[in-house]
């Protein structure tokens, strides 16, 4: 990761302005964010990257991501040799995290609604645009593959199977196959863009909106996985508890009711469901391979440092849960009730509970 003050001096060239008092907005392994204030008024974010693949990949696909100009915050300058960007500073409004995780239902309700009908605008007014983000990205390629080209999907059913052999679960019959034809059916069609991580504290609730931010993941893929995000709810995040009966239905369906105004089709209910059942298949065998092998021997929390958090094993057994009904894949769907029994049986957790906001029962908590 680039020193401090190089990243400060090649931001302040890019806007023709010194930078100082820089703030750490976080950032992960891949990236580091500041807020710095402008010697000619005002704040801006700035966001370097590490110069490993998964940085560089980062790098391309958030310029090119924010180049579209469909959401996100205004991309000031980009710095390709650093590499960094700079942004307009979206404010300090919360995020629908804090209000998931907070005692208020109707802001936590409002806030999923918006997050869902903002994902499914910016994906119906992206439909015609791959090309346009294909020709941006190739102007801050660092030669690492976007998303949409890596394989990602099929190399999470390969590590799935060698998972469960090291897991001691055996491996019914077909479901390489069945995985195979999964992948396949969600590459197929209707894709649209998304940011990539839409999880709950990359959403600004503010005054004028829902503002979307960390665009790390730009690409194009089937909406199916956009809205297998608000089913599940929320498919690779760490801010995962269960929503009350009926409002994950609601927060698809607003998804929903804005995609089909690109994909009028998609209005069919039998091929609206399927897909989304595909979708979350592909996701909680990602999960799968992502957190099991980390929590074989103990538990964790889902995040390091934010507290109330559910642990991985929680969300692992909520996962497995519901796709262990999916008539659909009935290989799959037997694999997830063998981990129940010989992996997750000797779990001594509690169920995955709902959002802090929507209950008052309280969250194991991991030191």
């Amino acid at each position: 990761m680039p020193e401090m003050e190089q990243i400060l001096q090649a931001a302040g060239d890019l806007l023709g302005s010194e930078l100082f008092n820089p703030v750490d907005l976080g950032g992960n392994p891949r990236s580091t964010v500041l807020r710095c204030h402008m010697a000619s008024g005002g704040s801006v974010i700035v966001k370097s990257y590490s110069t490993e693949p998964q940085g560089l990949r980062s790098f391309a696909s958030e310029a090119a991501g924010l180049s579209l100009r469909l959401a996100g915050p205004e991309l000031l300058g980009v710095d390709v040799d650093v590499p960094l960007l700079v942004m307009t500073d979206l404010g300090r409004a919360p995020t629908l995290a804090d209000v998931l995780l907070g005692d208020d239902p109707e802001a936590a309700r409002k806030g999923l609604l918006a997050w869902a009908r903002g994902l499914g605008r910016l994906a119906a007014e992206s439909v015609g645009r791959r090309a346009d983000l294909a020709r941006i990205r190739e102007r801050y390629d660092k030669g690492v593959p976007s998303w949409e080209d890596e394989p990602w999907i099929e190399q999470a059913a390969a590590d799935l199977l060698v998972l469960l052999d090291r897991a001691e679960v055996p491996v019914p019959y077909g479901l390489a196959e069945e995985l195979a034809e999964i992948g396949r059916a969600v590459r197929k069609e209707y894709s649209a863009f998304t940011p990539g991580d839409t999880c709950p504290d990359n959403n600004l609730l503010t005054p004028d909106g829902l503002k979307l931010i960390d665009f790390e993941g730009s690409c194009f893929q089937s909406v199916f996985l956009t809205a297998a995000y608000c089913r599940m709810p929320f498919s690779t995040c760490w801010c995962v508890f269960r929503l009350p009966r009926g409002l994950a239905e609601d927060v698809e369906h607003a998804f929903r009711a804005e995609i089909v105004t690109a994909y009028p089709i998609l209005a069919e209910d039998a091929l609206w469901r399927a897909g989304v059942r595909q979708a979350m298949a592909v996701w909680t065998v990602d999960a799968t391979v992502a957190l099991l092998p980390r929590v074989l021997t103990e538990d964790r929390p889902m995040h390091r440092t934010r507290r109330p958090v559910p642990t991985m094993r929680q969300l692992l057994r909520h996962r497995w849960e519901m796709l262990g009904v999916a008539e659909d894949f009935p290989a799959l769907a037997e694999t997830m009730r063998l981990l129940m029994r010989k992996v997750a049986g000797s779990w001594a957790v509690a169920p995955l509970p709902e959002y802090p906001a929507f209950s008052a029962q309280s969250v194991t908590d991991v030191s």
